[in-house]
């Protein structure tokens, strides 16, 4: 093991890049998912006529893939009918695909979490269904949606690097060009990148823990 040598300015650096690609494709990504699995979640749970089949067939068919399909369809299939992606937009749309279908799952759970009473309480004082929906449901869902969407949020981030198998520079990419420079780098290099994943996502569980905890 070579410490000093893994960690060069150049290396420390390279590394930071890395990181950086990976937030950058982890937000893009956690914002798009958040918005069309709401949009989903919604739809399913509202179960509008053949809409909410279609939904539900779609979101169970990719929850059931794994993601790493999902990345190689994008990047190398998709070209086939002629979308071609950069790495970066092919890895944005794989991931925003398989998240927005988990995250969908998390919003239906959290509109059924809503007991009916409010519901039938809320249609009996002359609120229709959508301002029901809106002004009732959705609210104290999205309070109780919170902590698992943030796990979720976790779980996207770490994904990031499955990215790696269609090159995209983020911190694992990065992190095996280094450790292919020399052996002695693979454990410093390894563990430096395990440190970021870890401060990254333990962030992340912090706020999901506060949140929890306002809750209870």
């Amino acid at each position: 093991m070579d410490f000093a040598g893994a960690y060069t300015g150049d290396h420390l650096w390279f590394m930071l890049q890395g990181l950086g690609v990976t937030l950058k494709v982890a937000l893009i990504a956690i914002l798009f998912s958040f918005i069309i699995g709401c949009l989903l979640g919604t739809i399913r749970y509202t179960k509008i006529p053949v809409l909410s089949q279609l939904t539900a067939l779609a979101v169970e068919t990719i929850r059931n893939l794994p993601l790493l399909l999902i990345i190689f369809f994008t990047f190398f299939a998709l070209p086939e009918v002629g979308i071609k992606l950069s790495v970066v937009n092919a890895a944005i749309v794989a991931l925003t695909v398989f998240e927005a279908a988990m995250i969908s799952e998390i919003v239906r759970s959290g509109l059924k979490s809503i007991e009916k009473g409010q519901i039938e309480a809320a249609r009996s004082s002359g609120l229709t269904y959508l301002q029901t929906l809106w002004h009732i449901i959705l609210p104290q869902a999205l309070r109780r949606m919170v902590p698992p969407m943030v796990s979720q949020f976790i779980s996207l981030l770490k994904d990031t690097s499955l990215a790696v198998v269609i090159s995209l520079g983020e911190l694992m990419h990065n992190a095996q060009i280094i450790n292919g420079q020399n052996v002695n780098f693979v454990i410093p290099i390894l563990l430096l990148a395990a440190v970021m994943y870890f401060i990254v996502n333990y962030s992340l569980s912090l706020v999901a823990r506060r949140l929890e905890a306002r809750q209870v």
